[in-house]
């Protein structure tokens, strides 16, 4: 969509654009000098789940984990709301509380926002947050030998899938939910102390999506052992029962062609890795060497992950799964 702009908006005349159109990534970033880049992003969607609060809250930890996924601390944010004028009001605040203790739990703050009107509920965030130019987690950072580090289960899209045409167990629901509203701020801390240069975080193209554009900016070929990829518990159910969205429809459609898969696994799993997530991990490249002192620091905070892989010298493909 934005390709077109790229002729007006050229590179080589904003030397501080650091990433931007012609350098995509999980959000734009700005040098203001030799310490300081800002990072801008803004994420909005429909709703996923039928508590107004949770939605909200959910809404803002997905924008906010953009701005961890570069690597980066949130500072300011701004509401984006389009809610229908016969919403009644309580839900309305309940939504925008929501994001507003998310905000707060992040340690940022919202200072206004913009509203209009419209016929479904559309919420989300415009982010500013702020990073060293020097620690910034991106895209093209992956180097042969990192291994890959994912920091929540997968699973989302279809079992909110199915709980939106009221085939989901509640308890089920209130496990994806309690991961969708989580944020991705400790592992983005501990993964830039330890100097990881790239990151990523999991959400509408599902795994295979984003790690595919890991591993095409970065120049390697990403394996990943099939057995080690964390899945939420009623995950498996639901795949067998095929509820997925049409946006993981969409991805594996995309990105299969990318993928090679070898051993067995199953068509619910493989549907599973192309799930399209709202509010996922980060999946993370750390060099090697710094995985026992990742492993420590995680464990520490009471934050749990999961080593699915490493990266490699660059084959036919993006990715390998292996069964």
């Amino acid at each position: 969509m934005l390709r077109p702009l790229q002729e007006l908006f050229d590179p080589s005349r904003y030397p501080d654009l650091l990433v931007g159109i012609g350098s995509p990534d999980d959000a734009a970033v700005y040098r203001l000098d030799d310490q300081r880049a800002l990072i801008i992003t803004t994420d909005f969607f429909t709703p996923i789940v039928d508590d107004a609060y949770q939605y909200g809250a959910i809404a803002a930890a997905n924008a906010l984990s953009d701005v961890y996924a570069m690597g980066g601390k949130p500072l300011v944010a701004l509401n984006i709301a389009a809610l229908p004028p016969d919403l009644p009001l309580e839900l309305s605040k309940a939504m925008l509380m929501g994001m507003a203790e998310k905000v707060f739990e992040a340690g940022a703050v919202i200072a206004g926002g913009h509203t209009i009107q419209d016929k479904e509920p559309k919420i989300g965030l415009a982010v500013i947050g702020l990073a060293p130019p020097d620690q910034l987690l991106t895209k093209d950072g992956v180097r042969p030998g990192d291994v890959l580090i994912l920091t929540k289960p997968l699973g989302t899209g279809c079992i909110t899938t199915a709980a939106k045409n009221d085939k989901a167990d509640p308890a089920d629901v209130d496990e994806a939910i309690g991961w969708m509203m989580r944020l991705n701020r400790t592992g983005a801390e501990v993964a830039v102390e330890l100097g990881a240069r790239a990151a990523t975080d999991v959400t509408g193209f599902g795994l295979m999506g984003h790690a595919s554009e890991l591993a095409e900016l970065s120049g390697v070929t990403l394996r990943m052992e099939a057995a080690r990829i964390p899945l939420l518990t009623s995950a498996m159910k639901y795949a067998a029962m095929w509820t997925f969205p049409g946006g993981s429809s969409a991805n594996r459609l995309a990105y299969e062609p990318m993928v090679r898969f070898q051993g067995e696994i199953s068509e619910e799993l493989r549907m599973l890795l192309f799930d399209a997530q709202t509010s996922g991990g980060l999946l993370i490249a750390l060099p090697s060497e710094k995985l026992d002192t990742f492993a420590a620091a995680m464990q520490t905070r009471g934050e749990q992950w999961w080593r699915i892989g490493e990266a490699l010298p660059r084959e036919d493909v993006h990715i390998v799964v292996v069964g």
